[in-house]
């Protein structure tokens, strides 16, 4: 089997390579490449999981970065264990041809108890204090001790929140590295998060995000020279791409004022309370998960929806069939957002009174993702000076917490998850490997096959 390694270099397409990405761009032109039909919702893990699995989520059940847990009536972002994922992966197959074959899997998510060799994956120690420690999961248990001697704590706070830098992805490319040295691995997956960040806060402003671009490049150039000494076939690729967008929608505000979510008192805060709610909105990103526990209101609601501006389509029943999202961890309706919009999930009325978590960065509370927790408000000049404060309070013992996040929806300027009308805005497939791709556009589970013949063929 040939050795590969593939480089999931975030948000990356062909609308952003250009003078700002000289390597990435050179790495275009030598090899060979494809667009990449987006996957519907076209987000981290739903994405992730079709390339690792060539299943859609109607199989694999990786419905969004997050879904209604209807057995716990819950909503839960972020999980992580990769048996949630319910179709074997590419390594699995690969395994079975030829025992030999081992597999390193560097931040791809879903990545903790898989039947991958080698494996890291961001997980914080939360300390009975209330503090967050920057901390990440290994399998084998050693390859962590080996790689915080060798690199360091992994920049848990550079990956995600208002300080987010080329730190993390630099980190993870260098992990990547070390571990190769380690294990010589024969297929590598390597997440690169770095144009996740200003993208979504600044949309496609090369003014601003040109800097980022050039970064990107460095840490790809990085791997890419290490692995071409290898003799590796090199992918690079990415999951989606992100555009402008201008107009936040509050679905489950627009739900509560019909009458239809229930809400929670405590300590004077509101809390979305789910499992009494006749209708609510999971939103992640341009799609939301609309989940009914009263079924015989959907027309109601879905004529509701569909009056929104900025809503572009309102599926259910034959519909969500025909996207291929018809699995019980679905919504009873799924919403997509129009080009120009995205999907809170903020669900109160009144700021005075939205939950502790909103102003924080709290991945695992929200029932939703918040692409806010990359920011600060703009018009605080004392945001800085308030980070300090509270921080040294957290270094001398005291409870405090970092509620600093704005409820200001409108500062973001980029997001993704719908299918664009662009190609140039899709997601794209790179390679080193000239005979392998031909087609002009490869279906979203084409890629499991494409990697396939990349190991394969030598």
């Amino acid at each position: 089997m040939k050795k590969t390694v593939v480089i999931n270099v975030v948000g990356l397409t062909n609308r952003l390579i250009g003078e700002h990405t000289p390597f990435i761009k050179s790495f275009l032109e030598s090899g060979s490449s494809t667009f990449i039909t987006p996957v519907l919702p076209a987000v981290t893990c739903s994405a992730q999981s079709t390339y690792l699995t060539g299943t859609f989520p109607s199989e694999h059940g990786i419905v969004g970065n997050g879904w209604y847990f209807k057995d716990e009536c819950e909503v839960k972002f972020w999980r992580q264990s990769n048996k949630l994922v319910q179709q074997d992966k590419i390594w699995d197959d690969l395994k079975k041809q030829d025992p030999n074959f081992t597999c390193a899997n560097h931040f791809w998510w879903y990545n903790m108890y898989s039947t991958a060799d080698f494996s890291t994956t961001p997980r914080p120690n939360y300390l009975a204090d209330g503090r967050k420690i920057p901390d990440f999961y290994s399998h084998p248990a050693e390859l962590r001790d080996q790689l915080i001697e060798d690199l360091g704590a992994f920049p848990l706070f550079q990956f995600w929140g208002p300080k987010t830098s080329i730190k993390s992805s630099q980190w993870i490319a260098d992990a990547a590295l070390k571990t190769d040295v380690l294990h010589d691995p024969t297929l590598t997956f390597i997440y690169l998060p770095h144009l996740d960040y200003n993208l979504q806060r600044h949309g496609l402003n090369f003014d601003i995000i040109s800097k980022d671009l050039n970064e990107i490049d460095g840490v790809v150039s990085q791997l890419v020279s290490y692995y071409k000494k290898q003799d590796a076939h090199i992918v690079l690729l990415s999951e989606y791409g992100i555009t402008n967008v201008s107009n936040p929608i509050h679905l489950n505000r627009i739900l509560r004022k019909e009458g239809l979510i229930n809400i929670r008192i405590e300590r004077g805060l509101e809390l979305l309370d789910a499992g009494a709610s006749k209708a609510f909105a999971v939103a992640d990103h341009q799609i939301a998960h609309i989940y009914l526990n009263d079924k015989t209101i959907k027309d109601r609601v879905k004529k509701l929806i569909m009056a929104v501006e900025g809503v572009d389509a309102v599926l259910s029943d034959d519909e969500i069939e025909q996207h291929h999202l018809h699995h019980d961890r679905c919504g009873d309706i799924v919403v997509i957002a129009d080009a120009k919009s995205w999907f809170t999930y903020y669900f109160w009325l009144d700021d005075a009174v939205a939950p502790d978590y909103a102003r924080m960065v709290d991945i695992h509370k929200k029932p939703g993702y918040d692409p806010v927790e990359m920011l600060t408000d703009p018009k605080d000049k004392l945001i800085m000076a308030k980070v300090i404060t509270k921080l040294i309070k957290k270094k001398l013992g005291f409870r405090t917490v970092l509620d600093i996040i704005p409820l200001k929806a409108e500062l973001v300027k980029g997001s993704h998850g719908r299918i664009p009308e662009d190609t140039d805005d899709y997601p794209i497939f790179i390679s080193n490997a000239k005979n392998i791709v031909k087609e002009e556009v490869i279906k979203p589970t084409d890629v499991y096959h494409m990697l396939q013949r990349h190991v394969a063929i030598n």
